[in-house]
């Protein structure tokens, strides 16, 4: 039986040097204990091999050097020839370059019957061909390859699963050995997660190569809007006033212009957090279903809407932070300075104005209120808080904290969905889904007769329940054939309603509403500052006109 203790705690104590030589916490295996062997020498084979020995596992190093590679690794590890160590252990890690596989060629026999755990990774992401495991595994076949501990660095074995993810992910072919490896993770301190059959290996082996794959239109469209939101202000608040007044305010550039964009893109992105699911409800209602896949732009949205929230939440306290340094400006105690001297001259001994201070007072507390409430937002969608939370919870954090549930068109539309679909609700145990679906089909017989896949039942006094038979039960010959006679059906029939018509016209009429104001909106400045610029070249041309006269 092996030993369960917590293996979180590091191997190397006293910054890993302890009279020359490093020191583990584990003792000498007893003879009784699994033997674990490894072929390679490498960092990482150290690495496992320490993390090994403190397990409570003999560990035996297969090496083509024994002498030279006999002081990296532990005292308790032995480092013998490959041969005696594939011979000594019936789990053994192959921790060599895939290239060097075909070394192994002459262990063939004495790997037979074994396990044999691919730890290798590629140099680039690759999207066909055999996974290095597949490799293996073509090599050795009287063998069973599982592929894992690639996600897991030397250095996380090192110092233990709290430096790094917990989690190993697995794939083999057989249930057997994937066994006995998830055993061996579960004493090492570390998660094992099976991640299927040995033909998924390849998904697995380019995990390590990925650089925030989630994140790149998240960030993209962040770093966007910023842009165009700071080339407005540049515009507007910098650029004008030099056009038309001839005021120098390029000083605004580094801190004041970025801090009134930032605002924008974080209330913009939290906007794009929501405007997935309002859409999925749009296109849930128009369809009369949910048993659709959404269109693939929709569908990658609604996965990233935790990136977009992430980056709303960075910009928020960018924004917070570049607020805070505003006082520390030397152009703000310019300013003041000014202010001060303004207000002396003109002898004005009270300046205090009710309007403005009540309005900047309200402006600070509700900005930080908000921040409290999106870092709220952000702090539950983090994994290890939202594993502690149930399902309600969650939803309440997420969605509750927005506003009233029933004034939200999201909500309502969610809620409203159920009620507009025809036939019983969608969540129902199979036999009352197919005695439903017969029941939402029944209608009087055309032509060509009932549906020639169900035998209607006869009329209920009321729309079946959850829970409830129907008289006579339908009993079709094949579940597939039923399925696809019951979607034809209510897709024929969904096809001639026209719901789905005035829901698009109503979406068409919003999307084209708020363009027009927009575009009416940018029409009306890019005027107002033609006109300034036109007066101004103006009343110049004059001035130049008056002075040449005079």
């Amino acid at each position: 039986m092996m030993p369960h203790e917590d293996m979180k705690r590091p191997l190397i104590q006293d910054g890993g040097r302890r009279g020359g030589s490093r020191h583990l916490e584990a003792s000498v295996s007893d003879p009784g204990t699994p033997v674990v062997g490894i072929l390679g020498t490498g960092d990482f084979s150290r690495s496992l091999a320490r993390r090994l020995v403190a397990s409570g596992y003999q560990v035996v190093v297969g090496s083509r050097t024994p002498k030279r590679s006999m002081a990296l690794f532990p005292e308790e590890a032995e480092v013998t020839s490959q041969m005696e160590a594939a011979s000594q252990a019936d789990l053994i890690f192959v921790a060599l370059f895939p290239e060097h596989y075909s070394t192994l060629a002459g262990l063939k026999v004495a790997l037979a019957g074994r396990t044999l755990v691919d730890v290798s990774n590629g140099a680039h992401v690759r999207n066909d061909g055999p996974s290095h495991a597949e490799q293996l595994a073509a090599l050795f076949p009287e063998s069973s390859v599982v592929k894992g501990f690639n996600t897991i660095s030397a250095w996380t074995l090192q110092m233990g699963p709290r430096d790094g993810s917990r989690q190993v992910l697995l794939c083999g072919d057989s249930g057997k050995a994937k066994d006995a490896v998830a055993q061996l993770c579960r004493s090492m301190g570390f998660v094992p997660v099976d991640a299927g059959l040995l033909s998924s290996s390849l998904g697995v082996e380019n995990l390590p190569l990925f650089l925030f794959p989630q994140w790149r239109a998240p960030a993209l469209c962040t770093l966007a809007l910023f842009v165009a939101f700071y080339l407005y202000n540049f515009l507007r608040d910098v650029l004008h006033p030099y056009v038309v007044e001839g005021k120098s305010a390029f000083y605004r550039l580094p801190i004041d212009t970025v801090n009134v964009t930032l605002p924008t893109v974080a209330l913009t992105t939290l906007a794009l957090v929501y405007v997935p699911g309002l859409l999925a409800a749009f296109f849930q209602l128009s369809w009369g279903t949910k048993y659709r896949r959404f269109p693939g732009w929709l569908d990658r949205w609604l996965t990233r809407r935790k990136q977009f929230g992430l980056c709303s939440f960075l910009c928020a306290v960018l924004h917070a932070i570049y607020s805070l340094c505003l006082p520390l400006m030397r152009s703000a105690r310019y300013k003041l300075l000014n202010a001060a001297f303004k207000q002396v001259k003109q002898g004005v001994e009270d300046s205090w104005v009710d309007e403005e201070v009540w309005r900047m007072e309200l402006y600070l507390s509700v900005g930080i209120m908000a921040l409290g409430l999106l870092s709220l937002l952000a702090v539950a969608s983090l994994p290890s808080v939202a594993n502690v939370l149930n399902w309600r919870e969650f939803s309440f954090i997420q969605t509750g904290l927005r506003g009233p549930g029933d004034g939200h068109p999201a909500h309502a539309a969610v809620r409203l969905g159920p009620r507009l679909r025809p036939g019983p609700l969608p969540l129902q145990p199979a036999s009352h889904l197919r005695a439903g679906a017969a029941a939402a089909l029944r209608r009087p017989a055309g032509p060509a007769g009932p549906h020639p896949a169900v035998r209607l039942a006869p009329a209920l006094p009321h729309p079946p329940r959850l829970g409830e038979e129907l008289p006579h039960p339908v009993r079709p010959g094949r579940d597939g054939r039923l399925r696809r006679a019951l979607d034809g059906g209510r897709q024929q029939r969904l096809r001639s309603t026209p719901r789905r018509w005035g829901v698009w016209v109503c979406v068409c009429v919003c999307v084209c509403v708020c363009v027009s104001v927009w575009v009416c909106v940018c029409g009306l400045m890019m005027n107002n500052i033609s006109l300034e610029l036109i007066e101004s070249s103006s009343a110049t041309h004059f001035q130049r006109r008056a002075v040449s006269f005079k």
